[in-house]
């Protein structure tokens, strides 16, 4: 192989899955097995790791022949000329073996739940949350991702408690997978009347979207509580038990939905945000585990730790994690979001190198 140890063997294992797979839907009884739809799903997903494990067992065998050739000093010109041929397609090939290791490590071809919370500062803090779903809408638009709410608590001056939603499209996860944390705002609040800069905080949660298929939960595992709706919400508030209260047992993870007026398309968004939340403290629980053996400084996913700045009178964006600073608040704001995300992109592909 042509590409470093660590992402060649895992490479290798995700052909060698590949070929596992396809020798077992091939079966004349796999279409009626239960998991046959998994099994296709997994399948496709492992088609470009496929191809990249193709792509490098022919960049060797090229480098071979380079080899034999260079030993026929009639041929040495052209075994420059293949040798350094060889060197530039491995260079890419690298670089899209680590772009795919990281997404098939992270879930970063999925789409996304976002799930925002006001913090401390009050109605600012409310205002401040509302900022930041706007700004990650603008953000999903201009990349041609549909954005859905899913559920939200309002506050009298039109910010939120806390509002989820769903960022529906391809790669969705791989690129705003950093955003989890806590981001903290300073700019003097609209109910300030002495022009005093106040500081408000909000945290940010990106969960990869799962299907049903991924992460199943049992119905006796399930406690659904429906109740009426409350809070801002038109004619039908408080006439009919449309909103639900989902719980997890096993762990204790609690969904509400009240947006929609049928109770039953509530309790469909629950399940939604309940799957991506399980499938999230799964793969925090691996995450965490490798963060503590590389000591990366972002990737972990800890919601506590305040990740960002946006500095109103500086104009001034800080992502604490990698010392990026962007005097471009009203373009983040916008949905800018591009050059921070790819720097941060760039360093997590660097950190996750080293550690393969």
């Amino acid at each position: 192989m042509s590409i470093a140890e660590g992402p060649r063997k895992k490479l290798e294992e995700l052909a060698s899955r590949h070929a596992e797979l396809s020798d077992a839907i091939s079966t004349p009884e796999a279409p009626q097995q239960p998991d046959y739809a998994a099994r296709l799903k997994e399948l496709g997903q492992l088609e470009q790791a496929k191809g990249l494990f193709d792509r490098a067992v022919a960049l060797e065998e090229r480098r071979a022949q380079a080899m034999e050739l260079d030993s026929d000093p009639e041929m040495a010109d052209l075994a420059v000329e293949e040798t350094d041929a060889c060197d530039r397609e491995e260079t890419v090939l690298q670089e899209e073996v680590v772009r795919l290791l990281v997404d098939e490590e992270t879930g970063g071809g999925r789409s996304v739940i976002l799930e925002i919370r006001a913090g401390t500062g009050g109605d600012e803090a409310g205002l401040f949350a509302a900022d930041l779903f706007r700004m990650y809408a603008a953000y999903a638009e201009g990349r041609k991702w549909k954005t859905e709410i899913l559920a939200s608590h309002g506050t009298d001056l039109g910010g939120f408690r806390e509002i989820i939603g769903s960022i529906q499209g391809a790669g969705a996860y791989g690129r705003l997978r950093f955003e989890s944390g806590g981001h903290r705002v300073q700019r003097v609040p609209v109910t300030e009347s002495s022009g005093r800069i106040h500081t408000s905080a909000a945290t940010v949660a990106v969960l990869p979207e799962v299907e049903e298929i991924e992460v199943q939960i049992a119905k006796e595992d399930l406690r659904i509580d429906v109740m009426r709706a409350s809070g801002p919400g038109g004619q039908s508030v408080n006439k009919t038990s449309s909103a639900v209260r989902m719980t997890h047992l096993p762990t204790g993870l609690v969904v509400s939905c009240q947006d929609e007026k049928s109770q039953h398309k509530n309790k469909a968004r629950a399940l939604r945000i309940l799957r991506s939340r399980l499938y999230d403290l799964e793969t925090g629980k691996r995450e965490a585990e490798r963060a503590a053996e590389r000591r990366s400084q972002i990737g972990s996913g800890d919601r506590s730790a305040r990740i960002r700045t946006y500095n109103y009178p500086q104009s001034r964006v800080t992502d604490h994690r990698i010392g990026f600073t962007t005097h471009d608040l009203d373009g983040v704001l916008s949905g800018t979001l591009d050059p921070m995300l790819d720097a941060l992109t760039d360093w997590d592909r660097q950190e996750r190198l080293a550690a393969l």
